[in-house]
């Protein structure tokens, strides 16, 4: 990408540097660099609000485009020359401080040079919020001298044409700061994380719709999840582009903070409980709107859920909303019903974990995977495993222990091969928070229903992860990322920054590329259709907490790279014989290369939680060139209802963009 534009320049090499403990706030991750001998340039500015008032000290002053004889359109930029190259990893912008929301960024772009002339694509793009606090956004270390914020709109729709900046700074990880240092590229086997996206809410849930957009949501303020109720505030991202949009739920008069969720049958996204404890709301994608459905029998928050054979969806648990002693025995919703029906043969004592906590600790948080017979297997993160019956009030059959594994609150489950019933459980913590998280990994094996599964434990992770996420990737590896080693709620201490990769092949864990900001608590993660992974979120504390991380970062893993580093060319499924079908048909694939094939279901993330995704690998037979048939599994248990993503992945394991497949009900 290139530009060529006629800078307005001034040197501000006099000028103060702003105190610390407003405007250069210092992460483990990352320093403010000095500002000394900085210029800094602007496609425009109205005298008295010179770009150079960006970095100079004072929060009384800011740049401002043009608005006095005649007004500059967008799109705007303002730049600084560092004046020699540092490795960078991110800026932090504070929009004016005198109440007037005027020049709020927007929709934005960052990018990064060397030169001045020759410019990265986007290390970051999104939509700010409109308000005085601080932004700041991390990003992959990368090599910089220059560094430019091109605004596209002022924030929240506003509709004029002006940007503005109170004070402007930059970060590296080089705590030395000495300059001209260049980051290396990142080896191929650790894949990379890209631009960094940033959102107008903190992404403490999230799932990918039906027409491929991410919808995410916070709870009733953008940054805050306590004190509110009968309001959402949400963000919707394309990943085919850069654009974020903003949306105040209000129609369903549901806190939608700390729900559970799952997309039924048809691809819509049922959310339950949370700060509005009872309520239900649904998300349809073929239409973008929200509306109110039946109320639960139980309020609840922090439950988990997931969508059975059957197309219904099961909870249980969630006693940190609504009453906080127990009782949120299990309940099943009916979507063409719009019903709830009360399963009291499912207690929620049996799930419970040893948390000193108490009750409201105890219930959070399940592992639920829809298995035959429309059953639900229940993984964790107790010691102690069920098996939950759905039929008439509900019953439950202990299945066994998780060997001699404590409990792992706040760990991840992921179904990483449905055909042959095996999840992976790790991390997590004995207590909810003020406890140390583990690296124990095992895997869990699903036989019969009612029978005790077979469990092993695997290699351990790296690194201990409590509030860690994990992802299921199309050739069965599971990426888990973020989390800490110390289980603090809206901290950011001990953060586990690397990711690693478990390799249910060799039963092994690989450390790979780490992420630009912490995910810690209320963080979130999914696969994304073209098999890269979005991860999100962490904090939700309130404004000015520097927990709050309004951003989401996309990760490619080393599946899509070459071993000199290039990207690899991608096996492109060229036709379908059919988009809907129902288990046990036979579906006929054409493709531009030799390929073997792989179904994942589209995710939902919350709290560590996401019980929709789940992995179903595919026998393909050859019938001619590059064509082939594929006998989808029979059993509605392991391929249920609902939205997947059909992958292709050519001999050296890259897949290919998904194909969208809705399973029908049988």
């Amino acid at each position: 990408m290139h530009y060529s534009l006629s800078f307005l320049s001034v040197p501000v090499s006099s000028l103060l540097l702003l105190p610390l403990a407003v405007a250069q706030q210092n992460f483990d991750w990352g320093k403010a660099i000095s500002r000394t001998g900085w210029n800094v340039t602007a496609d425009s500015f109205q005298t008295g609000n010179e770009a150079a008032k960006a970095i100079d000290g004072n929060t009384s002053t800011f740049w401002h485009t043009q608005y006095g004889d005649s007004v500059a359109p967008l799109p705007h930029y303002i730049q600084v020359d560092l004046t020699k190259s540092f490795v960078v990893n991110g800026i932090s912008y504070q929009p004016r401080q005198d109440g007037n929301r005027n020049g709020d960024i927007g929709q934005h772009t960052i990018t990064l040079s060397n030169d001045g002339i020759t410019w990265t694509d986007p290390v970051e793009f999104g939509n700010y919020l409109s308000d005085k606090t601080t932004k700041y956004t991390f990003f992959s270390h990368a090599s910089a001298r220059y560094v430019r914020i091109t605004a596209q709109s002022e924030a929240q729709g506003a509709g004029n044409q002006w940007s503005s900046m109170a004070e402007l700074n930059v970060y590296s990880p080089d705590t030395s700061l000495s300059g001209d240092t260049f980051a290396p590229p990142a080896p191929s086997t650790k894949g990379r994380w890209d631009a960094t996206v940033s959102l107008p809410i903190v992404p403490a849930a999230g799932a990918i719709s039906g027409d491929n957009t991410v919808i995410f949501w916070s709870a009733f303020r953008p940054d805050l999840f306590s004190g509110g109720t009968g309001l959402t505030e949400t963000a919707l991202w394309d990943p085919r582009g850069q654009a974020v949009s903003e949306k105040t739920v209000t129609d369903t008069k549901h806190d939608m903070f700390c729900p559970g969720i799952s997309m039924d049958a048809n691809g819509v996204i049922v959310v339950t409980g949370g700060n509005d404890a009872a309520k239900t709301s649904v998300y349809n994608p073929a239409n973008g709107a929200w509306t109110t459905a039946a109320q639960m029998k139980q309020g609840r928050g922090y439950q988990a859920s997931t969508t059975i054979a059957d197309g219904r969806v099961f909870t249980i648990g969630g006693s940190w909303s609504g009453t906080r002693d127990g009782g949120k025995n299990g309940e099943i919703y009916d979507s063409p019903t719009n019903t709830w029906q009360a399963l009291n043969g499912c207690p929620e004592s049996v799930i419970f974990t040893k948390d000193k906590g108490g009750i409201y600790r105890k219930d959070n948080h399940a592992w639920l995977f829809a298995w035959k017979s429309n059953s639900v297997f229940h993984a964790g993160p107790s010691n102690a495993m069920n098996w939950f019956n759905v039929s008439g009030t509900g019953s439950y059959k202990s299945a066994g222990t998780r060997l001699t594994a404590p409990d792992m609150m706040c760990g991840t489950a992921t179904m990483y091969d449905a055909v042959n019933g095996y999840i992976l459980a790790a991390g997590g913590s004995p207590d909810y928070e003020d406890s140390t998280a583990t690296t124990n990994a095992y895997t869990i094996k699903l036989g019969n229903v009612n029978e005790n599964p077979k469990v092993t434990q695997v290699a351990s992770m790296a690194f201990p992860r409590a509030f860690g996420v994990a992802v299921v990737l199309p050739d069965g590896k599971t990426l888990v990322f973020g989390g800490q080693s110390w289980a603090d709620p809206f901290t950011d201490t001990t953060a586990a920054l690397p990711a690693e990769l478990y390799d249910p092949g060799t039963s092994r864990w690989t450390t790979v590329a780490p992420i630009a900001n912490p995910r810690t608590y209320h963080s979130i993660g999914l696969l994304l259709p073209d098999a890269t992974v979005l991860s999100g979120g962490g904090g939700l504390c309130g404004t000015g907490c520097v927990q709050n991380h309004f951003d989401a970062q996309v990760y490619s893993p080393p599946y899509l790279f070459n071993s000199d580093g290039s990207r690899a060319t991608r096996p492109v499924i060229k036709t379908v014989s059919a988009i809907q079908l129902k288990p046990g048909s036979v579906l006929t694939v054409a493709t531009d290369v030799a390929a073997t094939f792989s179904l994942v279901r589209y995710g939902s993330s919350t709290h560590t939680v996401n019980t929709d995704q789940r992995r179903v690998p595919l026998s393909a037979s050859p019938i001619g060139s590059l064509n082939y048939n594929i006998t989808l599994p029979s059993e509605p248990g392991v391929l249920l209802p609902g939205y997947w993503m059909l992958f292709a992945l050519n001999s050296a394991g890259v897949p290919s963009v998904a194909t969208q497949i809705k399973v029908l009900l049988p």
